[in-house]
This record gives C-alpha cells, structure tokens and sequence, in this order.
C-alpha cells in the first residue's frame, strides 16, 4: 500500500515493524514511552507495547547504553535513542570501549545487535548541546556501523534493516527533516541495501556527495545550478561506516569534479576521508581537486547565527563555481 508520510512518520512505522516481528526488539530512552519522544518519533508504542518494551529511563546516557549492551549479551535488541546529539557524549566511553569491541574481544563469541538511535544536525534553533554532528567520531571507531537517513521512505526501511543486524548501529537521523516534506512510501517494493549509496540526482558537470540534512541542501543547489545551464549528480552516502565508494568512483570518473557537503567541521570531518579516497583511485579523471563545504571550525554558534554557520544553497554553489573555474 503507498501512502505519503514525514520522516517522523516513517521511522515510527518502522520501529512499530520492527517490535512486531521479533518480540526480542526494544526500545529505551528518556522520555520515550508516555510521551512518544521529544520528536514524537515514538509515538503509540508504549501503549501498544507495553512498559516492558518501551521503557522510559533516567537521564543517564551512560547508563542506558551499558543497560542496552547487558540485554545485547543476553539475546535482545535493543533501541536506544539518545534525545540529542549533544547528550551522546556521556555514554561515549560506553559506546568506544564496550559496544564497538565486544564482539571483536569475545574472538566472534558476542554479537552486540544494538541501535544507538541520535538525532543530529543543526537548523531548528536549539540551544546549546543540540546541534552537533558526531557522526565522524564514530565512523572513525572499528566495530561500529554508521549509517545516516535522508528521507522518509530511507527511515522506514533503514530503521529496520539496522534492528535486523547483529553489529551495533549508529542510526543518525536529521532532526530538522523529521517534520518537512512528505514522500510517497509504498511498503510492497524492497527496499535497497543499507550498506549501499544512491544516485539521487544524474548530472555531467560535478558531482556532490551528501547524507543526512545536507542531501536536501544538495538537491536544491542542483536545481539551482540547472537554471545556470549546469549539471550537477547529486548522490546520497547513506552509510558513512562502511563506506559505500562504488557508486561515488562511478560518478567522479564520469563528472571530473567533485564537492562534499556535510553540516559537520570541515577540518578532520568525513569529507576529509572521502577526499582522500576519491584522490587516489580516481586521480586521472578528476579535474579539479576535491573541494569540501562544511560547518565553521568552531563550536555550533546561538540559533540567532546558526543560518549563517550552517552549509547553505549559495556555499554548496560557490564551491561549484570553484571547481568549475579550475
């Protein structure tokens, strides 16, 4: 059956999927059952699940995340949501030290099925410690898959593809997508891979690579650059651990030029990787260097300056121009 949801929507739906096909599937977080979340992505489920399978915690992130790896051990899979980005880094330790290494210490003995839900990302007005991007600091650690949805039809199925697999998921989720455009889901088709990127826009001049809430950024910029008599590919990394390059080589090598845009620093942040790959298995198409478009190196500014700090239409499109004039 198709039918038009948010992202919000989406996930809720594929959280709801998910519990109803293993009863081994739960969710835990703060505020997450009575009141549905503070995005409401939880909406309904405790009610319909149960005290016992949406479990409201304390405020205590370490503490919800060592929980979450003792069930893990013991056959569960549990759903963590941490209510902010900025909220992560007190479980930090938990997720390096134990959820990353288990399986890997235990010589494959351990699996750690776990999903470490975070929203992430600026542009709803936040206060301080609600607007980070953290996602390089996982993709950086060994044993952790991350992964980054986009859109709502991509939160519907890559929410439970993440539940169904059995090492521990960093689900990044764009907190200012959960309640904008609505996409048409039809739940009959099947759904790509989650390891895999996507070709979202075709195009012959440059190529711009994105996740999460700078796809949207991406596709705007293209649509922009096409009333300037430019052709921009647009493609949507998905997977920021493993890194899915196939599709991105492809599309280098036909383009010559490429752009990565995250809201992430730009100094040391994913885009600084995929530069460097792209440099060396594509040196000899590329005509012009790898050029990034990212976050100010500084930390996230007060909501009143975050329009200015964020990677917006007219940055995405003078680096374009950039590579362009090389």
């Amino acid at each position: 059956m198709s039918t038009k949801i948010t992202l919000a929507q989406g996930l809720n739906r594929g959280l709801r999927k998910a519990m109803e096909a293993d009863d081994k599937v739960l969710l835990m977080g703060e505020d997450v059952g009575k009141l549905g979340g503070v995005f409401r992505i939880t909406d309904g489920l405790q009610k319909d699940f149960g005290e016992d399978r949406v479990i409201d915690s304390p405020l205590a992130e370490s503490g919800i995340v060592g929980t979450a790896v003792g069930m893990a051990m013991r056959g569960y899979r549990p759903v963590v949501e941490i209510q902010f980005d900025g909220f992560v880094y007190p479980a930090y330790d938990q997720i390096v030290c134990q959820v990353a290494k288990l399986h890997f210490r235990s010589q494959g003995r351990v699996k750690m099925p776990m999903v470490i839900r975070i929203p992430f990302g600026g542009g709803i007005g936040a206060v301080e410690h609600h607007s980070e991007s953290p996602e390089a600091q996982f993709a950086h650690t060994p044993g952790l898959k991350v992964v980054a949805c986009s859109n709502p039809v991509d939160g519907y199925w890559m929410i439970q593809q993440a539940i169904a697999h059995d090492d521990p998921v960093i689900f990044l989720e764009p907190k200012r997508q959960y309640h904008a455009q609505k996409a048409e889901l039809d739940d009959t088709l099947e759904p790509m891979p989650l390891f895999e990127s996507r070709l979202v826009r075709p195009g012959s001049d440059a190529t711009l690579l994105s996740y999460g809430p700078t796809v949207k950024t991406c596709l705007n910029a293209a649509e922009a650059a096409a009333g300037e008599g430019k052709s921009l590919e647009v493609i949507d990394l998905r997977t920021l651990s493993p890194l899915d390059m196939g599709p991105v080589y492809e599309s280098v090598r036909r383009t010559g030029r490429a752009v990565v845009v995250h809201e992430a620093h730009v100094n040391l942040g994913l885009g600084a990787e995929l530069a460097a790959r792209i440099t060396e298995e594509c040196f000899y198409s590329l005509e012009a260097p790898v050029l990034r478009v990212g976050g100010f190196d500084t930390p996230y500014p007060a909501s009143r300056l975050e329009e200015d700090w964020l990677p917006d239409l007219d940055r995405v499109l003078d680096a374009v121009d950039r590579s362009l004039e090389i």
